[in-house]
């Protein structure tokens, strides 16, 4: 069974920073592409980013591109997501998951963890 946890979550300033991180278990991690995603309230969960699963490849929604880097490490099964510049338009519940063909997401959904940017 595939378990998704999120952590890193807070409250920010905009401007601020903050490091998500999910830990896998239940797939071969290491071969696996992994993204990252967010439900705004009221809105439709969003794709944000996506790495392969050796890591050499990345990949932004444009939204979030030159202010978002995600990155994994494969020994411990995390995929992390630093966030930089952060708007109040990135408020919202992050998640991630395994994805295939770049963006469609793989497996149930975990808690997610949630980001609050204030003005």
């Amino acid at each position: 069974q595939v378990q998704l946890v999120e952590s890193g979550g807070g409250l920010v300033q905009a401007g601020g920073s903050l490091r998500l991180s999910c830990a896998a278990s239940g797939l071969t991690f290491s071969c696996t592409d992994m993204g990252w995603f967010r439900q705004a309230p009221g809105k439709e969960r969003e794709f944000v980013a996506g790495i392969s699963w050796t890591g050499g490849r990345t990949y932004y929604a444009d939204s979030v591109k030159g202010r978002f880097t995600i990155s994994r490490n494969n020994i411990r099964n995390t995929v992390y997501l630093q966030m930089n510049s952060l708007k109040p338009e990135d408020t919202a519940v992050y998640y991630c998951n395994a994805v295939s063909g770049g963006q469609s997401p793989m497996y149930s959904w975990g808690r997610g963890a949630q980001v609050t940017v204030s003005s």
